[in-house]
């Protein structure tokens, strides 16, 4: 029985009998009586709860006239399986018992042993959040329609102020939760790798938008550099963008080459064919034991190498296709030996395309003049600079699109 309902949870349901069967004695205990809350809202999360007996109540607004159920667990369903895949993430609901309820216990700790055991496990990972994902884009998007519907009902009618105010705070709420999540992917900090320094920089045009980047180690010699661009922007792009990053991340660690990276998440991405939505991607690979930076571009902006004493130049490329679009797939592969003191310099068009109040775009050759800099200068330098740069020329014009940064300095 117990193993049964641990083949229940999407996470676990590939696993071996003998795998399951170790879980399954490995699990704590975990009794409430009705009423009890399991955790709260905003609680830091360190496990996944799967119901044995009982049912629980997935509440926001937990203990405020606004608290609602947003879903309910029964025997053999889960709670709390965010924790384990997002580090030091924090509850996004509080969980209650509705009435006298027995729980197992699956800790962070034990979840990333059996992934030492069962490194596939991140495929199921992967797929569940990109079907996690796609579930939750597409309750936002009805959810945001009925709430313009209403509170256009409500301007028509002249309904009372206060009925504004609280779908106002709410909508404001869902896209707090939605930026946070936008970033809780960028990296926390940027990877050390002798030989090289590395910068980044994002801004979103509205509370979250569809520009995202990465760079994470790969073993002890290379770091994996990806910058990308949802053709769109808003809550449906970035988690769209979130769904393309987890692919992307959990086959950087199965692949060796650039190329093939993108083309596997492509094939995922082309196959479900459930939205019009596509993206444009440089994954690359950087070994710090040859200097080489291996890469595929996907329809993305090209490159700018800057080299000391000398203008940014683009380099030279092929063409290439966004993901999402067409398979099989064209990329624009390359190799590229980064020199002592050169920075490579990686951006989205929401840069290029900026504009200021007259309606002049920043264009190329000011983001070739911009880019200009010393062999000493930080990689991270780089990028602000830039920041400082568009903004003045922005000059508080609104901010028609993402910008997203990447640069990756050769120390001299």
């Amino acid at each position: 029985m117990n193993d049964e309902l641990l083949r229940r949870i999407p996470f676990f349901s590939d696993l071996p009998a003998d795998e399951i069967e170790n879980l399954a004695r490995s699990l704590g205990i975990r009794e409430l009586a009705g009423g009890e809350t399991l955790f709260h809202e905003d609680d830091l999360g360190d496990a996944l709860f799967l119901v044995i007996d009982g049912e629980l109540d997935v509440l926001l607004g937990e203990g405020t006239p606004d608290e609602k159920v947003v879903a309910q667990r029964q025997t053999g369903e889960y709670v709390g399986e965010m924790s384990l895949v997002l580090p030091g993430g924090k509850r996004t609901a509080a969980v209650r018992a509705r009435s006298a309820s027995k729980l197992w216990a699956l800790t962070r700790a034990d979840f990333e042993s059996l992934l030492s055991r069962q490194p596939g496990l991140i495929f199921s990972i992967a797929r569940i959040l990109s079907e996690r994902l796609d579930a939750s884009n597409t309750s936002t998007f009805h959810e945001i329609v009925a709430k313009n519907r209403q509170l256009q009902q409500a301007y028509d009618e002249l309904k009372a102020a206060q009925e504004q105010i609280i779908a106002k705070e709410k909508l404001e709420k869902e896209l707090q939760l939605a930026a946070q999540i936008q970033f809780s992917i960028l990296p926390k900090q940027m990877p050390r790798l002798p030989g090289f320094d590395f910068g980044g920089y994002m801004n979103p045009a509205r509370a979250v938008g569809g520009d995202f980047f990465d760079l994470f180690r790969l073993d002890e010699h290379r770091v994996g550099v990806l910058i990308g661009d949802v053709a769109d922007k808003g809550v449906p792009s970035a988690l769209f963008m979130a769904r393309v990053h987890a692919l992307i991340s959990a086959e950087a660690f199965h692949c060796d080459h650039a190329g093939e990276v993108l083309r596997r998440v492509n094939q995922y991405l082309f196959s479900r064919d459930e939205t019009d939505l596509f993206v444009t991607v440089i994954y690359g690979i950087l070994d710090n034991r040859s200097g080489m930076f291996e890469f595929a571009r996907a329809g993305h902006e090209i490159p700018l190498l800057c080299q000391p004493g000398q203008a940014a130049s683009p380099i030279a490329s092929g063409r290439g296709q966004p993901l999402g679009i067409l398979d099989p797939l064209l990329l624009d592969e390359q190799s590229l030996q980064l020199q002592p003191g050169e920075t490579l310099l990686l951006f989205s068009d929401g840069l290029t395309d900026c504009r200021n109040p007259q309606g002049e775009a920043f264009g190329y050759e000011r983001l070739r003049a911009a880019a200009n800099f010393s062999e000493s200068q930080p990689a991270q330098q780089t990028c602000d600079g830039l920041s400082s740069a568009l903004l003045a020329f922005r000059e508080n014009a609104a901010q028609d699109d993402d910008v997203t940064l990447v640069s990756i300095r050769s120390l001299p």
